[in-house]
């Protein structure tokens, strides 16, 4: 799948911070469950790799990505996890160039007009606008789809389920990250059954 099908995969892309290695096969099968097929693993723990790839070996039916990828290095980490896209918080010259040979494709953060130019310019067509709320939000992407009317955005930071809707129904969003449907109480607990809950409201918003 190129990018533009794993993003169109389901309206909301789970932003996931896993603390342990035994939570991330019943959390995947949870979330599909629930009809979430596109998971963000970020790079914010030391089990994410591996978590990453047990996923990957598991469910090969859903595409998972890591977020918070940051260098040239992270990006072929996660490439040898067998990851399936990679997600930025933002976007540097030593990362646009570790793109352009990956076989990953990447989804970059941006936060500015002159960083949507720089990742255009890059040969980049689908941005994270991270963080969404901070970045001015909904009026940001109002703004954003004048002179940008060809790109297309999945905004990340501060958006929950009822927030979401309103982000989904703009033009220029393709879907949102958010990481409200897998809260760390219910990790801790291993409540899968509400995490499910979760994914299947997440997965009903229309676009």
């Amino acid at each position: 799948m190129n990018l533009e099908q794993i993003l169109r995969a389901s309206p909301v892309m789970p932003v996931i911070a896993l603390d342990r290695l035994d939570q991330a096969l019943p959390l995947a099968e949870a979330l599909l469950e629930g009809g979430i097929s596109t998971l963000e693993i970020t790079l914010r723990t030391p089990v994410a790799l591996e978590a990453i790839h047990r996923i990957r070996q598991a469910f090969p039916q859903a595409q998972v990505g890591a977020g918070t990828v940051t260098t040239p290095e992270a990006l072929r980490q996660v490439a040898a996890a067998g990851a399936a896209f990679a997600v930025s918080p933002g976007l540097t010259a030593a990362l646009i160039a570790a793109a352009t040979t990956s076989p990953l494709p990447l989804l970059p953060g941006i936060m500015t007009p002159t960083e949507v130019m720089a990742a255009v310019e890059a040969g980049f067509r689908y941005l994270k606008l991270f963080p969404a709320e901070q970045a001015g939000g909904l009026a940001m992407l109002k703004a954003l789809a004048g002179p940008f009317k060809d790109l297309q955005f999945c905004p990340t930071g501060g958006i929950g389920l009822e927030s979401a809707p309103a982000y989904l129904s703009q033009p220029n969003v393709i879907c949102v990250g958010g990481s409200w449907l897998t809260p760390k109480a219910l990790l801790e607990a291993g409540d899968w059954k509400a995490i499910t809950g979760l994914a299947r409201q997440a997965a009903a918003l229309a676009r």
